[in-house]
């Protein structure tokens, strides 16, 4: 029945039917709006709307994907990049940007027609001038320069490997096996090889960007598409750091582009199933949408960018959201079945919830802003966004939704516009009712043993999942080739594109054994680079190597320097090996005098874009690049790497990938405890002293997080369970599930305490509980984890674990609320009792 328009503070006999003076301000102020001026309400969040709309699509200029994001602000990045911009003020003026392509023909790469078919792509590249290719080469124009060393262009080296005898090619073959670029399951003698790399330097100019590359580099792949003998994705791939860049960031494009149509279609299927009725849904997805566009606005203003860490941020607050929406909608028809007029009914949501959301959003809030305390500045950034995110959230679900609905419920309740589902979810007798009072049926009879059974439980998880995994590369940011294949059969724009460094990564790690993060390099930054005693320094480096890394003999590892290139061009070019016979006083082929003035013949020589790879132009610098063994551990490289820089005489540091993604696992490692413990801390002091103040009773914020630590413990062992290692983007998680599960808790209690205050008994409370917000939490849960579980459909894997993770944290929240807590309740009313029976019997004695 609906009653005459309310207004605030008036008489008991009024709408609202109970006394407003003792109100808080604010709180009444926002009542007042809501109820007597709702349009007011919604038009000022419509400007607010249109304010931050402008600024969201900013968010998304500079995205930032893969492991980058995570390694600012990390020390041993900053050197990486010191030493990068080094050689790259010498090598790019060279044409320092390359690429590989592996050619894959499904027969002999070594046989006459393969060699033909390289050699004509590398003339067909080489003559383009769109493509800017300064240089290529292959196994096809080694083995024709060996046949004959005047033949310098492809076309040349064509004509070569065609007049060649069968006999000529198999002894070329076996003289050039050490130095052909072919997988590991060639032997000179067989002269055949299953895959074979073609190297393309391109000449860019230094200031030449990312993009740049990217966009020759992508030519490249198409004009080796157009020859017969090449199919693109088939049986040619390219690996280039251009080209991977640009792929990489396409990853949570192309993740997008499927998660959220598939989250958006869930959602709605379930919360047209907790509304019931098409205009309180469209409401509430109007709320979500505004989160969204404030969200992503006040990225675009403050200047942070759209990433893999703040793409799972959105998920947090649709689950906050969807959980605030049900439970407004949800209580409010409670109000209104029992007779209350729309103003009324609103009126004494607002007053039910409007505590547990301020306990809600500020659990949450300083469960997600714990990750401030993150010395990585990616999860720092979802600190911010999360913690900004759940006050929009907040003010749009308890200030906008509850204006909408007021306004909309009273233009429709005298027009012709047909009722619809309007009752209560889980109310006492319906199905979902009937499952919810499981917990509070055990809690009257055995709530010893349930809660001795949740200790139990969440201590055997905790310390299981103490075990969990470390991870961080720029691997765990790759996709999954199997969903890559399966969605590739999705309609348009839902497919994925294609992703060169998938299979290039497939043809470096298995069929050449190098790790796809290939080498740890040694740099050296020493004026005595310049010194005679430099290239026998850097001659001990790479002997005797440890065992994390390959090595070419028993006593040599395999890595790249520029004593290297000093040795191979003095094979192929006579008068440079004189030079090196002129300056090596022990005849072992390392020059040990006079250094400098080798130098200036090698960056003379044909070799001298190569070598500045390894020796800027100033001599200052140099580097050695080690590539370590496939079954080697980050931890064991890394610990050889260090070792080699620590004994060479030159001032030399261990630097590169396994370096850099050491340090960021131990701050991974730091970042998730330090953020599980600051959230814990935080969210038990705001309900400490929240149901201290509005409740007197402190110890209710106690009891609200005991079933939240068996939500954690259980996560964590999930996470082992399902071989999720911690990484940059789920590492946030586990101080998240703290506010996520405060979120059920808190509705749980707070609706107790309301009944008991009422004058109800324990056991009618919880019932009135369980029943009430009971369902209401149920329709959130069951949003939520399938809605926002379909996150487990992302390419790229650590946003799947994500997705799933999150699923589960929600749904451990849901059942700790519903089974134990209302155990706890029960236990330490029984103790308060006797506490104040034993305290009562002391006082009457004395």
């Amino acid at each position: 029945m609906n009653g005459p328009k309310p207004s605030i503070g008036t008489d008991p006999a009024s709408e609202e039917g109970e006394d407003d003076q003792d109100q808080n301000p604010v709180v009444a102020l926002a009542d007042h709006f809501i109820i007597d001026r709702p349009w007011l309400v919604v038009l000022a969040f419509v400007v607010a709307t249109a304010i931050m709309l402008p600024a969201a699509p900013t968010a998304f200029e500079d995205t930032q994907t893969g492991a980058g994001q995570f390694q600012e602000d990390v020390p041993e990045y900053d050197e990486y990049e010191a030493m990068q911009e080094d050689f790259e003020r010498s090598s790019r003026a060279d044409g320092g940007v390359t690429g590989q392509l592996f050619l894959d023909p499904k027969r002999n790469v070594l046989s006459r027609q393969s060699l033909l078919s390289m050699v004509a792509a590398q003339e067909h590249l080489e003559s383009s001038t769109r493509l800017r290719i300064a240089s290529s080469t292959s196994p096809g124009s080694v083995i024709a320069m060996h046949l004959d060393p005047t033949a310098m262009p492809p076309e040349a080296q064509y004509r070569v490997l065609e007049g060649a005898t069968d006999q000529q090619l198999t002894s070329a073959i076996e003289a050039t096996g050490d130095r052909l670029m072919v997988d590991v399951g060639f032997t000179p003698e067989s002269a055949s090889a299953d895959v074979a790399q073609v190297g393309i330097t391109y000449d860019l100019p230094p200031e030449a960007s990312t993009e740049q590359a990217a966009n020759v580099q992508f030519d490249t792949l198409d004009a080796v598409d157009q020859l017969d003998a090449y199919t693109v994705g088939e049986n040619v791939v390219m690996f280039a750091n251009g080209v991977f860049d640009e792929e990489v960031g396409q990853l949570l494009g192309d993740s997008s582009a499927v998660v959220f149509p598939a989250a958006i279609v869930l959602i709605l299927l379930f919360l047209i199933v907790a509304y019931r009725d098409p205009i309180d849904l469209v409401i509430g997805l109007v709320a979500l949408a505004m989160v969204l566009i404030w969200t992503f606005g006040f990225m675009g203003y403050v200047g942070i960018p759209y990433s893999d860490s703040i793409f799972t941020v959105f998920p947090l607050l649709l689950a906050v959201g969807i959980d605030f929406g049900i439970h407004t909608i949800n209580r409010y028809r409670e109000e209104r079945a029992g007779d209350l007029g729309i103003g009324a009914a609103m009126d004494e949501t607002g007053n039910q919830l409007g505590t547990a959301f301020v306990i809600v959003t500020l659990t949450t809030m300083f469960s997600f802003a714990a990750n401030l305390t993150s010395p990585l500045a990616g999860i720092r950034d979802f600190g911010i966004v999360a913690g900004v995110g759940i006050i929009f959230t907040f003010v749009l679900f308890g200030v906008f939704l509850p204006a909408a609905k007021v306004g909309i419920d009273r233009l429709r309740q005298d027009s012709w516009f047909p009722g619809f589902g309007s009752k209560p979810i889980g109310r006492e007798g319906s199905l979902i009712g009937r499952g919810l009072a499981l917990g509070t049926k055990l809690a009257m009879v055995a709530p010893v043993i349930v809660l001795v059974s949740a200790l139990v439980l969440g201590a055997g998880g905790a310390a299981y999942g103490s075990g969990v995994d470390v991870e961080f590369s720029e691997e765990v940011f790759f996709p999954n080739e199997e969903r890559i294949e399966t969605f590739n059969q999705l309609p348009g724009p839902l497919a994925p594109g294609q992703y060169n460094f998938v299979p290039a990564r497939n043809y470096l790690e298995e069929d050449f054994e190098i790790p796809f993060v290939q080498t740890v390099t040694i740099y050296v930054d020493d004026r005595d680079v310049r010194s005679d005693f430099a290239l026998r320094d850097i001659d001990r480096a790479t002997s005797n190597p440890p065992d994390a890394f390959e090595s070419t003999d028993r006593r040599r590892g395999d890595a790249e320097n520029v004593l290297d290139v000093i040795q191979t061009q003095a094979v192929l070019d006579r008068a440079f090996a004189d030079v090196i016979d002129r300056y090596d006083e022990t005849g072992n082929g390392v020059p040990d005098r006079e250094v400098d003035q080798v130098y200036d013949a090698l960056f003379e020589s044909s070799a001298g874009g190569e070598a500045t790879n390894y020796l800027t132009r100033d001599r200052g610098s140099t580097r050695i690049q080690f590539s370590p063994a496939v079954d080697a551990s980050n931890e064991e490289v890394v610990t050889g790497a260090e070792r080699i820089a620590s004994n060479m005489r030159l001032d030399a540091t261990a630097t590169g990938d396994y370096i850099i993604s050491e340090s960021v696992n131990d701050r991974i490692t730091t970042s998730a405890v330090n953020s599980l413990v600051v959230a814990f801390v935080l969210v038990l002091i705001v309900l400490l002293l929240a149901y201290w103040r509005l409740e007197g009773r402190a110890v209710y914020g106690i009891i609200n997080l005991v079933p939240i630590l068996l939500t954690v413990a259980m996560l964590v062992a999930s996470m082992r369970f399902f071989g999720i290692a911690l990484s940059p983007v789920n590492a946030p998680l586990l101080g998240v599930t703290i506010g996520l599960g405060v979120d059920y808790t808190v509705h749980f209690m707070h609706r107790y305490v309301d009944e008991v205050s009422a004058g109800k008994t324990v056991s009618d409370a919880l019932s009135e509980a369980v029943h009430g917000t009971g369902g209401a939490m149920t329709g959130s849960m069951l949003t939520t984890v399938s809605g926002l579980g379909v996150l487990y459909l992302a390419l790229i894997p650590v946003i799947a674990e994500f997705g799933l993770l999150l699923a589960l944290g929600v749904l451990y929240a849901y059942l700790s609320a519903i089974l134990v807590l209302p155990s706890v309740i029960v236990l330490w009313e029984r103790v308060e009792t006797v506490w104040r029976s034993n305290n009562e019997r002391g006082r009457l004695d004395i």
